[in-house]
């Protein structure tokens, strides 16, 4: 009898051991749950300049300073139809409507002397976003003026 209960006890944990549950190894990784982290910066593109590299990288920073920075003191915002004139209006835009969201270069649409045509993708907080140009004219001061227009 005891034999065949040693048996028994044997072919269990033998069964047990092939049922294809792990129960040492640890459960996969999960995906965070969605917002919950702030995705890995985006690739940048080639070419970008500088003054306009430095607006990307700010919003996807969420540093409203160095994006209020890369504009020239007499920078101006066309959002669309809006327009946002000088530093401090440029900071309370960007802070309303601007910071916490996510902004990818997908190209350049066009190159030209003190300036750059950037298609990109924009999401603003908790949103999937849209295509969008950006507009870039520059000066050795920072972004004159940065119009901002659905693609």
């Amino acid at each position: 009898m005891i034999s065949r209960l040693s048996a028994v006890g044997v072919a269990v944990l033998l069964l047990a051991g092939c049922s294809g549950e792990a129960t040492d190894s640890p459960a996969p990784a999960s995906p965070p749950p969605s917002g919950s982290a702030s995705p890995p910066a985006p690739p940048a593109v080639a070419g970008v300049q500088p003054a306009a590299q430095a607006y990307v990288d700010a919003v996807n920073r969420e540093d409203l300073d160095a994006l209020v920075a890369a504009f020239a003191p007499d920078g101006k915002v066309i959002d669309v139809s809006r327009t946002i004139a000088g530093r401090d209006a440029i900071r309370d835009w960007a802070r309303n409507e601007v910071i916490g969201g996510r902004l990818r270069v997908l190209s350049i649409a066009e190159r030209r002397t003190g300036g750059q045509k950037l298609l990109v993708h924009w999401a603003p907080a908790g949103s999937d976003g849209w295509r969008a140009h950006y507009d870039f004219t520059v000066s050795g001061n920072g972004i004159r003026t940065a119009d901002l227009q659905y693609a």
